[in-house]
């Protein structure tokens, strides 16, 4: 059973838990079998017919859901994929806002609590910031969504969208992880996203996404994702917390499916940060041709390799120019 504290939190925000998913579905005038293709697609498990967990707040998301429908003119298809990447990215925001919330709780403590107390402090520091959060949500929102719309705007296909896609891996981590406190590796973990937001968007570039050690991002100018990928290469070279990182890169059309990227470029991409030496950018042979004459980088042309479920390539190692006396 959760604590007194959690349950004071959930009616503060979400109101008194009294209906049943049926309830809620016949308050809202729609199916219930809709009710429940919506709770799935936001990643929460299954409900019984007879549990009361539900509140008036969810009646009026599904009306506006019905709204949207109806009015709105919105294919149900494309409302379960947008609430799936809602689900999806919420949930990572509400995790890593308990978990730093709770551990730097737990830092400022002298001594040893009880859980219970514990849990109480945690769920009071959450309740004081909520408010401030979901209005920083919209903010962040509003703006992500121009970009979007700007970026759609230079290519107004999601299909075949030609991108250059770069993945960036810390060198030896998983060695690291088996000899490092957990403390130590979310440090590291978190000075290289800092240091990919920091060079990556500054560039012209969007990160796609973090996979623990490993960042994808993508950009559409070329000379940019090459800019950017030397910068991430000497970031992390000059830092003393993170490891050497090694980058793959490759040119060309990429499928954009829930907020990510997909096709045989991002593959390419994803083969060559593997088959790339520490402190080391290797770029796809067309994209490596194309950065050629570019005066700002020097490449080098590797000897055909066999990439794992790509084939034969012949990729390119890209490195800054060195200035000229």
């Amino acid at each position: 059973m959760p604590s007194d504290a959690w349950a004071r939190l959930a009616e503060s925000m979400l109101g008194k838990p009294t209906l049943t998913s049926s309830e809620v579905a016949r308050d809202a005038g729609v199916e219930l079998e809709q009710v429940r293709r919506l709770w799935r697609a936001l990643g929460f498990p299954p409900v019984g017919s007879t549990e009361r967990i539900f509140t008036h707040a969810d009646v009026e998301v599904v009306r506006a859901v019905r709204a949207l429908l109806e009015l709105k003119g919105a294919h149900p298809d494309d409302l379960l994929q947008l609430t799936r990447v809602v689900g999806q990215a919420l949930a990572r925001v509400a995790d890593a806002q308990v978990n730093a919330v709770a551990d730097r709780l737990e830092q400022l403590r002298p001594e040893a609590v009880p859980n219970e107390t514990a849990l109480a402090e945690l769920v009071d520091r959450i309740q004081t910031l909520a408010p401030s959060l979901e209005h920083f949500l919209g903010y962040v929102w509003r703006h992500h969504l121009l970009a979007a719309l700007r970026r759609r705007s230079a290519a107004p296909s999601a299909a075949d969208r030609p991108l250059t896609v770069g993945f960036a891996d810390l060198v030896g981590f998983t060695a690291l992880s088996q000899s490092m406190a957990p403390r130590e590796l979310a440090a590291i973990v978190d000075r290289f996203e800092a240091l990919a937001y920091e060079h990556i968007p500054e560039r012209g570039g969007r990160v796609v996404k973090m996979i623990g050690d490993e960042v994808m991002f993508a950009v559409d100018d070329g000379a940019f994702a090459a800019d950017i990928a030397v910068a991430l290469v000497e970031a992390c070279a000059r830092d003393t917390l993170v490891p050497d990182v090694r980058i793959g890169m490759a040119s060309g059309p990429t499928l954009s499916w829930e907020g990510d990227l997909y096709g045989p470029t991002v593959n390419l991409a994803s083969r060559l940060v593997n088959f790339a030496r520490p402190g080391t950018v290797l770029v796809s042979d067309e994209f490596g041709a194309r950065l050629a004459d570019d005066p700002r980088f020097e490449l080098r042309h590797l000897r055909p390799v066999r990439l794992q479920g790509v084939g034969r390539v012949r990729p390119w190692v890209l490195r800054r120019a060195r200035a000229t006396a």
